[in-house]
């Protein structure tokens, strides 16, 4: 899969990118990220890529004319792939989004900074926005660095275990569940007995049964939209839950 990334400050992916799972991802050829500055495509001697807002106010805009230019530069015109705009006004990113992105061959990503960027941009060379949660921050880099990792996991190859990712807390609309490795016994603290008997399923059973107790205990809004069965409906009846109650937002922890 590639990544064409445009940024005026591409210079931060470096490090994350050649580092573990992203690292080996593109020495096995799954994964290709291109980064591109957006500066290098203004005509100025100052390479100028923003400037004030018509109408007044605070802050500065990015200008059409550079994210114009290196898109259609390096993509097109029109772009051959998807062009994704990473701010905080997009549909929220999640593991369901990562899917559907994973299946494409090709997607850009334009990272934002400033105050905002110059709305023709949006409306007639961006295809989609994400957002990465409800905050805001400095620039578009972090929320595409995430939007990568996450995709790279899914692809074919990547990961030791390709069943890993279907075990993955929101993979399945539920939290993961608990894991333990040795010793046994860790200042006196050991492990559920369940996890050494050999039992497969009822291994399996036991792990179905916690992510369902701590999305619960930490995200009951998940539950909502989860699919559940009757084991799993009959299993949270016994700890109190009910599929038409409200969320108690005291029991959501970080």
């Amino acid at each position: 899969m590639q990544f064409d990334v445009f940024s005026l400050f591409p210079e931060v992916f470096d490090s994350y990118l050649n580092t573990s799972i992203l690292k080996r991802a593109q020495e096995t050829k799954a994964l290709e990220v291109f980064t591109h500055n957006i500066r290098d495509w203004t005509t100025d001697k100052h390479h100028t890529t923003d400037d004030t807002p018509y109408g007044g106010g605070g802050g500065m805009v990015m200008k059409p004319e550079p994210v114009f230019a290196a898109i259609e530069g390096v993509l097109g015109a029109p772009p051959v792939c998807p062009v994704i705009l990473l701010s905080p006004q997009g549909r929220l990113f999640t593991q369901k989004v990562a899917f559907e992105l994973a299946e494409h061959a090709h997607l850009a990503l334009l990272c934002g900074r400033y105050e905002s960027l110059d709305e023709r941009i949006r409306q007639y060379l961006v295809s989609d926005t994400i957002s990465i949660g409800d905050y805001v921050l400095t620039g578009g880099e972090l929320p595409a660095l995430i939007i990568i990792d996450a995709v790279t996991r899914l692809l074919p190859g990547v990961l030791g275990d390709p069943e890993a990712i279907y075990d993955d807390s929101h993979a399945t609309g539920l939290l993961e569940y608990p894991h333990f490795t040795r010793p046994p016994e860790f200042r006196g603290w050991g492990i559920p007995q369940i996890l050494l008997s050999g039992n497969h399923a009822e291994i399996t059973r036991w792990r179905r049964q916690e992510s369902l107790r701590r999305t619960l205990l930490h995200r009951p809004d998940l539950l909502a939209k989860a699919d559940l069965n009757q084991d799993d409906l009959a299993f949270l009846a016994d700890l109190g839950y009910s599929p038409n109650a409200q969320p108690n937002p005291s029991t959501h922890q970080e």
